[in-house]
């Protein structure tokens, strides 16, 4: 669903029915009917306006994961539930200052966040634009999303309640087991991929091939780099430019990954083949030293330093934000608009934790005392098992009540989330 004139007008329904998921008929939550919903294209400067009609017998919301947008009124506001029968009239009003890339919209009501997402309720959101970066012979290349969602089983159902994350998971692209990707030797594509599952991660990997990034969580890298794999904690999205190898077929796979001694162990898996054939193409060359202007906060004044420490009881049953658990009447921090902080996110279980914030991105400096070279802004970074991240985060346009948390679901829905209202 495409934006026209500055505007994309959206109806959604949520409910639970039957619909072909993988192959197979399954009960899933959905939106519009669809296991695998609308991916929604907008521009900076656009207005969404999106009516949400809940017909499950439980309460939901939307949040738009990682949009630079309001957190209040009838904006991104993760604090709004709409109750069974009712419909919502939300309105974005993205500032021409909106990042190009991918993202994606998904429930966020608590404490339900993890079986709704994981019942169905996520889907893409892309933001136009990282085409005018790429030289002009690659900025009509063909574009795939590779959404990247999965489901457990119970019966004739997607699974929604009492989810194990460890537990053996069917991995969809687009809701596909392993779809047929077609690409011509030498051609070069962009590839959205996004993790929008509610609690696995990916260790994405093209056989015998390398992603070149040029964005990540919805901001442009300031120069192309390249990876044999990209780990995809909960919640986190690259776009990639892929070129065609040989003639023949090769697999785009989730590799084997760990989260600590106290997480989850993911094993290998087949997402996709890639399908590399017709005629050849000359490999175009790629941009090797800038790409998108870049965004720093390094030399950038520092208003206040903070800790954040995510922890978790014995048996894995609450999680903490600095020792507290979350609620949506407590206010944990107040940042001031137009300031700069440099926050320590010390984890202090023996998993990995998903760190997620919401309306602005940040900057990783360092990892375990590391200086971290990035090549852009995130919304989303994995916390070591044992370990920390120090990151830079600026708090401009928006005032308003959010939410920072552990995009682990099942985490975020057991405590692991904390408000921040942003300031004048």
């Amino acid at each position: 669903m495409v934006s026209r004139n500055g505007v994309l007008r959206v109806d959604l329904v949520v409910e639970r029915r039957q619909v072909d998921v993988a192959g197979r008929k399954l009960w899933a939550l959905t939106y519009n009917g669809r296991y695998m919903p609308p991916t929604l294209r907008i521009r900076p400067r656009d207005t969404l306006y999106l009516s949400m009609t809940n017909r499950l017998r439980q309460e939901t919301n939307l949040h738009v994961h990682g949009l630079h947008v309001s957190p209040s009124g009838d904006s991104d506001n993760i604090f709004i539930h709409i109750r069974p029968g009712e419909t919502h009239h939300y309105a974005y009003r993205f500032p021409d200052t909106l990042r190009a890339g991918t993202y994606w919209y998904h429930s966020h009501a608590h404490p339900d966040s993890a079986p709704q997402v994981a019942g169905g309720l996520s889907g893409v959101i892309v933001v136009d634009g990282l085409q005018q970066y790429l030289p002009a012979n690659l900025r009509n290349i063909s574009e795939h999303v590779i959404a990247l969602k999965d489901f457990q089983l119970q019966g004739d159902a997607v699974k929604a309640q009492g989810l194990h994350i460890s537990a053996p998971t069917n991995r969809t692209v687009n809701g596909q087991i392993n779809p047929v990707i077609r690409i011509r030797p030498g051609e070069t594509q962009l590839w959205r991929l996004a993790n929008i599952s509610a609690n696995i991660y990916y260790n994405v990997h093209l056989q015998g091939q390398q992603f070149h990034v040029i964005a990540h969580d919805g901001a442009p890298s300031d120069r192309i780099w390249t990876a044999d794999s990209l780990l995809l904690a909960a919640g986190t999205r690259f776009d990639v430019l892929v070129q065609g190898g040989p003639r023949g077929r090769t697999q785009l796979q989730t590799l084997a990954y760990n989260t600590g001694p106290g997480g989850n162990s993911f094993p290998q898996a087949t997402l996709a083949t890639l399908d590399s054939e017709g005629p050849s193409a000359r490999p175009a060359p790629l941009p090797a030293s800038s790409f998108a202007p870049r965004l720093d906060f390094s030399h950038d004044p520092i208003a206040a330093r903070r800790t954040i420490v995510f922890s978790e009881n014995a048996d894995g049953s609450k999680y903490y934000v600095n020792g507290k658990q979350f609620d949506p009447n407590r206010v944990d921090i107040r940042p001031k608009l137009n300031t700069v902080e440099e926050w320590t996110v010390r984890n202090d279980s023996k998993e990995e934790h998903s760190f997620h914030v919401h309306v602005n991105k940040f900057q990783l400096m360092s990892i375990n005392g590391r200086p971290h070279q990035g090549h852009g802004l995130q919304d989303t970074a994995s916390v070591p098992a044992k370990g920390q991240l120090v990151i830079r985060i600026r708090f401009n346009t928006y005032t308003g009540k959010s939410v920072l948390h552990c995009h682990i679901l099942n985490h975020e829905d057991a405590g692991m989330m904390a408000v921040m209202e942003i300031v004048k």
